[in-house]
C-alpha cells in the first residue's frame, strides 16, 4: 500500500488509492475550509485544485466572533460549490498528479497571516506563487515527509504542495507529543521535515536518539540559532539542513545552507534593504487584503552582509525589539545567550510595560526535566554576556511556552 497521509492522533491512515476512491465520491465542498482534520483540508484542497475553484483556508479554532472580524461575515456555512461529474474520471495515483501538475490558473487559495505580533490578515495566492519552490524530479519520488505545520497557513500548504506533487507520503508529527513525534520519524523512516525552530526544539530536548533516514531538514518562520542547529546535526547526522526565508504574504523567497541569505539571479531589483528593513517588490507578493504600494515593507530587521550581490541576514521583526529606556533590545539575541545554560530546554523573551523604563526585558524559561535552576545563577551568567539593559528583569519557570497557531513563539 502507498501511504497518502497517516495520524495517528485520529487512527488515520490513508492510502492514494483510498484518496482516489474519497474524491470520487465527493459531490461539493465548502469554499470556507475549516476543519481539526488534516485529511479533510487535504481533500478540500485538492478538489479546489482539480476544479479551479477558490478555497479559503480557516484555523480550526477561529470562533465565529473572530471570523467576523477577519472577513466581515461569519456565513461560511452557505458557500458550498458543487463538482458533480468533474473528478470521477480520475483512474490511478499518476492520473491525479498529473492533473494536479496542470492546476487551472484561476484557482486561487486564501489564508491568513499567523498573527503572531497582531491581527491576522487574509492573503490570497494563485498557483505560480505557490509552488515557486516546489522541486518536482525523480529523485524526490520517494520523499516520505513530516508534517511539522499547520495544514491552514503558508508553510503548511506548501510542504503539502511538494509532498503532493512528487506523490509523497505525509506523517502528521504537528500537536503530537515528543515521545509520538520520536516514535512517528522512526516507524515512518521519514526522510524530509520542514519546521520551524520552535518545533525543533520540542523535538530536540530532550532527544537521547540519532534518526539516520531524515535526509533534509528545512527552518523556517523564526531566527535560527547556533545551539539548535548544533543539535539538530548531532541528532540528524545524516540531514542537510536548510534555512529558507518566506512569508504568507510573499511565499518562498530566498533558502540557505547558514544564517545568511542571497538575492538570487533575477531578483536583483526585486529585493532591497532601507534602514535596516527588508522590502519586497509588490511583484513578488500575492494579493492581500490590506494596501501594498510599489514596495512591501516585510518588517524584518536584517544585516546586509554585502550589497553586490545583496547578501543578508536575519535579525528581528520590527514589532518584537524590546525599546528599554531608549536603547533596543533584540529578544532573540537574549535567547541564544540563555540556551547556551546547562539544564535549559527552552525559552521565551518579551517585554513588558514600565512606567520608568517604558519596557523591561522579561523571560519564561522551560528547564530540561529533573533539572531545577536559580535565578540568581542566571543573572549572574547573563552579567558575562549581555550589558545590563538587555538582562530580564523578570525571569519566570515555566512548563510550556505558548505558541501562535503556526507553531511559533506567542510574543505578545
Amino acid at each position: 500500500m502507498s501511504v497518502f497521509f497517516k495520524d495517528i492522533s485520529k487512527n488515520q491512515l490513508v492510502s492514494w488509492e483510498e484518496l482516489i476512491e474519497d474524491l470520487k465520491k465527493i459531490r461539493s465542498f465548502n469554499k470556507y475550509c475549516k476543519s481539526e482534520d488534516y485529511y479533510e483540508i487535504f481533500k478540500n484542497i485538492i478538489i479546489s485544485m482539480l476544479t479551479g475553484t477558490e478555497i479559503v483556508l480557516l484555523d480550526s479554532d477561529f470562533t465565529d466572533t473572530e471570523l467576523s472580524a477577519l472577513m466581515g461575515s461569519a456565513a461560511y456555512d452557505d458557500a458550498i460549490i458543487p463538482v458533480d461529474g468533474q473528478i470521477t474520471q480520475l483512474l490511478d495515483k499518476s492520473s491525479l498528479i498529473e492533473k494536479l501538475s496542470h492546476t487551472n490558473e484561476s484557482w486561487k487559495v486564501s489564508l491568513f497571516t499567523s498573527g503572531t505580533t497582531g491581527v491576522p490578515k487574509q492573503v490570497t495566492h494563485r498557483y505560480e506563487t505557490l509552488t515557486r519552490f516546489v522541486k518536482l524530479s525523480d529523485k524526490h519520488r520517494d520523499d516520505i515527509w513530516g508534517f511539522a505545520f499547520n495544514p491552514t497557513h503558508m508553510a503548511g500548504l506548501q510542504v503539502f504542495l511538494q509532498a503532493l506533487l512528487n506523490g509523497n507520503s505525509i506523517i502528521r508529527l504537528f500537536g503530537l507529543s515528543l515521545n509520538e513525534i520520536h516514535q512517528e520519524i522512526a516507524l515512518n523512516k521519514i526522510s524530509n521535515i520542514s519546521a520551524t525552530p520552535t518545533f525543533y526544539r520540542l523535538l530536540l530536548f530532550p532527544c537521547e536518539q540519532q534518526f539516520l533516514t531524515v535526509k533534509r531538514l528545512t527552518s523556517g518562520g523564526e531566527k535560527f540559532n547556533a545551539v539548535v542547529s548544533r543539535r539538530l546535526k548531532e541528532v540528524f547526522p545524516g540531514a542537510k539542513l536548510t534555512n529558507v526565508y518566506a512569508s504568507t504574504e510573499a511565499g518562498t523567497l530566498f533558502a540557505s545552507e547558514d544564517d545568511v541569505f542571497t538575492v538570487k539571479a533575477g531578483f536583483e531589483d526585486l529585493v532591497k534593504e532601507i534602514d535596516g528593513e527588508l522590502l519586497i517588490h509588490k511583484s513578488l507578493m500575492a494579493n492581500s487584503s490590506f494596501p501594498i504600494d510599489d514596495w512591501y515593507n516585510t518588517g524584518d530587521l536584517v544585516e546586509v552582509i554585502t550589497n553586490t550581490p545583496l547578501k543578508f541576514r536575519f535579525i528581528s521583526r520590527k514589532t518584537e525589539m524590546i525599546n528599554v529606556g531608549g536603547y533596543k533590545v533584540n529578544p532573540q539575541e537574549v535567547e541564544e545567550i540563555l540556551q547556551t545554560i546547562s539544564g535549559v530546554e527552552a525559552v521565551k523573551v518579551y517585554s513588558k510595560s514600565n512606567s520608568v523604563l517604558g519596557n523591561i526585558v522579561c523571560c519564561e524559561i522551560v528547564c530540561e526535566s529533573g533539572v531545577e535552576l536559580q535565578e540568581s545563577t542566571i543573572r549572574l551568567y547573563l552579567q558575562t554576556k549581555l550589558q545590563e539593559f538587555k538582562i530580564p528583569r523578570i525571569i519566570r519557570f515555566v512548563d510550556n511556552l505558548e505558541t501562535t497557531r503556526t507553531g511559533k513563539l506567542m510574543r505578545n
